[in-house]
């Protein structure tokens, strides 16, 4: 094992904790992201380029942009509630 794949090894296990133990749901997905780029960085040094590339695509930019729409329509369906339950 290289000095370049301990660190890629290191640097998922501590961003994967971080993902786990973080409350806000905002900051898990940016965390999400973040732990989607080491994970790549961490293929890349594994020499596997293919599953780097498809992992940058998935975990860093397509599954955080996903859960950021859903929490913008929990958020705006909690305000309609809100509404709601005012006008009555």
């Amino acid at each position: 094992m290289t000095t370049v794949q301990a660190i890629a090894i290191a640097g998922v296990a501590v961003t994967g904790t971080m993902v786990a133990l973080v409350p806000d749901p905002l900051r898990e997905a940016l965390l999400l992201s973040i732990y989607g780029l080491v994970l790549a960085v961490l293929f890349f040094a594994v020499q596997a380029p293919d599953v780097a590339l498809s992992e940058i695509v998935v975990s860093t930019i397509g599954l955080p942009l996903i859960i950021l729409a859903a929490l913008r329509k929990i958020h705006e369906q909690d305000q309609a509630r809100e509404k709601d339950d005012t006008s009555e």
